[in-house]
């Protein structure tokens, strides 16, 4: 949350961060978001239980009254339901730690670990109902050590979040970006020629 914002405090960002909402009182963005100047809105999920459809209902009323046209989720940890979504389908964001759609879910720096691939790193995608999928829009990749941790991995991985968070943001909300089906193009294209070896080669 504080890169996007601070990527959109710069002027030729194509997007305003008018918003901050946690369903928890206790969620550390609350303060930070507070500090930059922008407001927030708590909608505790627990006095709705399992009825996710009451608690969006509420949600859905704060977001028309800001005005909000689209939804950047981070550790947003409570699931929507399939008729949220899809009346917010290509305008909710989510990120997540791993290369998608390679270990969806909980902890994927351990599931990456236990794998023993040599690349992981952080994707983000428009939210569709099933979890941690959804057209991919940008990847950004880190090696695997061999003495990695899960908490260390999850640390460089995070590092790569905060940069291609607010890039794939700036595509979005730019128009640069166009969903085709299940996949998602970008409006004349890209070809940044880089790679990643790991382990490295000479």
């Amino acid at each position: 949350m504080a890169a996007l914002v601070e990527a959109a405090a710069a002027a030729d960002f194509p997007a305003e961060i008018v918003l901050v909402i946690s369903n928890r009182a206790d969620a550390g963005g609350l303060a930070r978001a507070a500090a930059f100047g922008i407001p927030t809105l708590v909608i505790d999920s627990k006095p709705f239980g399992r009825d996710r459809a009451a608690f969006e209902e509420v949600l859905q009323s704060a977001l028309d009254q800001h005005g909000i046209e689209l939804i950047c989720l981070g550790g947003f940890m409570r699931l929507f339901t399939a008729e949220f979504v899809q009346r917010w389908y290509g305008r909710m964001l989510n990120i997540h730690p791993s290369l998608l759609p390679s270990f969806p879910g909980l902890e994927p720096q351990a599931q990456a670990l236990r794998a023993g691939v040599k690349i992981s790193g952080a994707t983000v995608h428009f939210v569709i109902p099933e979890t941690d999928a959804g057209p991919i829009l940008m990847q950004g990749a880190v090696a695997v050590r061999d003495d990695d941790t899960p908490q260390t991995l999850a640390e460089r991985i995070l590092a790569i979040e905060h940069r291609i968070y607010p890039a794939a943001l700036r595509l979005v909300a730019g128009g640069q970006i166009r969903i085709e089906g299940e996949l998602c193009k970008t409006v004349g294209g890209s070809d940044s020629g880089a790679s990643l070896i790991s382990p490295a080669v000479r």
